[in-house]
């Protein structure tokens, strides 16, 4: 089952979970926690549970079932519109992983989407040293064998 430890006064969050439907629930979990704006980087091997994740924050903002919810690996962006806690807000899901530099990373429009009510989650963006500096917060999932997954969630004041 899921663990959970705060740490830091609420700054970091840890889970372990134990299969995929966990990692999806911890997903719908962190969305309290998540208010836009926010752009995070999603850190993690291949195989680990990015997109897993997504598909529970997707859920919990009522913008799309997991099903629904797919890798943006070839199209690099996928956005979903949402609410959290009544107000709209805008779900964005990238994956950088096939992008070569900043000046690529620069055509995603990334400014744009970067509003009051945006939720930016970003596959391998820690591959870019303008979206680390950017960015207000950190999800990193690490496999620990099986379907296990330690996911720690840090976000910035």
């Amino acid at each position: 089952m899921m663990a959970e430890a705060t740490v830091a006064a609420g700054k970091v969050h840890e889970f372990t979970t134990q299969s995929g439907a966990d990692t999806v629930e911890v997903g719908r979990k962190l969305v309290k926690l998540l208010k836009p704006p926010q752009l995070l980087l999603l850190t993690g091997d291949l195989g680990t549970g990015k997109t897993t994740l997504v598909k529970g924050i997707a859920q919990a903002l009522e913008a799309a079932e997991p099903d629904e919810v797919t890798s943006p690996t070839f199209t690099l962006l996928h956005e979903y519109e949402g609410v959290r806690e009544g107000v709209p807000v805008k779900l964005y899901h990238l994956d950088v992983y096939r992008l070569e530099g900043e000046r690529q990373l620069e055509t995603l429009g990334l400014d744009d989407l970067l509003t009051d009510d945006a939720l930016v989650l970003v596959e391998w963006g820690e591959k870019f040293k303008s979206l680390k500096k950017r960015a207000t917060g950190e999800i990193s999932i690490e496999a620990k064998g099986g379907d296990a997954r330690k996911i720690v969630v840090s976000l910035r004041e």
